[in-house]
This record gives C-alpha cells, sequence and structure tokens, in this order.
C-alpha cells in the first residue's frame, strides 16, 4: 500500500493514571493492541491499561505530525477540552494570532520616517 492511500490520524490516549499520551497512526486498533500489549510506547507501557479518549482524521502524514506538535503544545485543561468536544468535522483553525501578526509588526517597528510623530521637532540638516 502507498504512503498516499493510508489514512493517519492523531489519537489521544488515558492512561490507567489518568495521564493522556498522544500519538499518530494509519491503524487505530492496531494501535491501541500495541500499547495495551506493552510494545507500544514506552511511556504508555507502565501506565497500563489504556483506552482510546479521541482520535481526529488527517490529511497526510505530515499535517498528523503537526498536529501532534500543535496538541501536545495545549495545556492539560485545554487537551482535556478538545477531547470532550462533540464529534464533528473540523474546519482547519488558522494559527493562534495569524491574523495580528501583521499589525504587531507594524505597531512594534515604530512610525514611518514619512510621518511626524506629535511633540517631536523636526531635525534640521
Amino acid at each position: 500500500m502507498k504512503e498516499s492511500e493510508n489514512h493517519w490520524h492523531l489519537y489521544v490516549l488515558q492512561c490507567k493514571d489518568g495521564t493522556l499520551y498522544c500519538g499518530i497512526t494509519t491503524d487505530l486498533a492496531r494501535r491501541l493492541e500495541q500499547h495495551n500489549a506493552g510494545t507500544g510506547a514506552r511511556y504508555t507501557r507502565a501506565r497500563r491499561p489504556v483506552v482510546m479518549a479521541r482520535s481526529w482524521p488527517c490529511e497526510d502524514r505530515s499535517s498528523a505530525l503537526k498536529s501532534e506538535a500543535a496538541f501536545k503544545k495545549l495545556s492539560r485543561r485545554a487537551k482535556v477540552q478538545r477531547i470532550s468536544e462533540p464529534h464533528q468535522a473540523r474546519a482547519k483553525s488558522p494559527r493562534k494570532n495569524s491574523v495580528n501578526r501583521s499589525a504587531n509588526r507594524s505597531l512594534t517597528k515604530g512610525p514611518d520616517s514619512s510621518q511626524k510623530t506629535p511633540g517631536r521637532k523636526a531635525q534640521e540638516d
């Protein structure tokens, strides 16, 4: 099977001790079985049994890896909230603050040389 035919998933497991484990796979059932058999990730070996808390389909391996990295950066509260959201097709959300980045850059650069700043005297050459 070619990689382009694989269906990648981001998944989150809840371990016996209540911690969460996040990973990606093309076969959710096989991967869950591996984690519970002790042949999955080292982290889950000592925290068995694990249960599938949630999974999301991804377009390809690259998007699955990016989603995993983004999920791991979330706080525990945000992770739990994301897991408990109703199952629905979610549109790909833009990166946080991406709309305001260009505006923020222009604010931090300072006044344009063509604009006069109030309260400042013009320099004489």
